[in-house]
C-alpha cells in the first residue's frame, strides 16, 4: 500500500493512502499539533467531502484503536529476530527521580547504550519521545538495547 506524503506550506504535512476498495483517506497534520482526519470523494479526489479536527489526545486514542498499541508486539517479534536485542518495559513510579522531568534529562542513551523507543501513558503508546518529552508518574518507558543496557535504564529511571 502507498502513503502519499504532501508537504502542505504554512500548515504542515498531508498523508493520504488509497484503500482495497479505492476510497482515500488522508491525515493532514498540522504544524500547532492539530490533526484532521480526512476522506475524500471517490468520483473526485481532489474535494473533500468529510473533516474531523482531531485534538492530539483523540488522534492517539483513534492510533491506539488502530494498532499503534502494538508498538510493543512488534518490539519483542523485533527481539526474537534479533539475537541479543532485548526490550524492556519499565515503570516510572512516583517516586523516582524522573517524574516530572524530560526524557533528556536522563541521558539514557549515552549513559547506558539503551535507547528509550516509547512510553505507554494512561493506555495510549506514545513511540519516538523526543527529548523535551516529560515523563509522569506510572508511564512506562520501553527501552530496547542489550540485556545490561535495559537493565542500566531501569535501574537509572528508579534511582536516577
Amino acid at each position: 500500500m502507498d502513503v502519499e506524503r504532501t508537504a502542505l506550506p504554512g500548515i504542515g504535512l498531508q498523508h493520504v493512502l488509497t484503500t482495497a476498495r479505492g476510497r482515500q483517506i488522508g491525515v493532514v497534520s498540522h504544524r500547532t499539533g492539530r490533526k484532521d482526519l480526512v476522506i475524500y470523494d471517490r468520483d473526485d479526489p481532489d474535494t473533500c467531502v468529510v473533516t474531523v479536527k482531531l485534538s492530539t489526545e483523540e488522534a492517539n486514542a483513534i492510533a491506539d484503536l488502530l494498532g499503534t498499541g502494538r508498538v510493543v508486539e512488534r518490539l519483542n517479534d523485533l527481539h526474537r529476530q534479533v539475537e541479543g536485542l532485548v526490550t524492556e518495559q519499565i515503570l516510572i513510579a512516583p517516586g523516582s527521580p524522573y517524574a516530572g522531568r524530560p526524557l533528556a534529562d536522563t541521558r539514557a542513551r549515552t549513559r547506558t547504550g539503551a535507547s528509550i523507543v516509547a512510553v505507554v501513558r494512561a493506555g495510549a503508546v506514545l513511540a519516538s519521545p523526543r527529548p523535551d518529552f516529560t515523563f509522569a508518574a506510572d508511564d512506562i518507558v520501553v527501552a530496547v538495547g542489550t540485556d545490561e543496557g535495559t537493565t542500566a535504564v531501569a535501574t537509572l529511571l528508579a534511582d536516577g
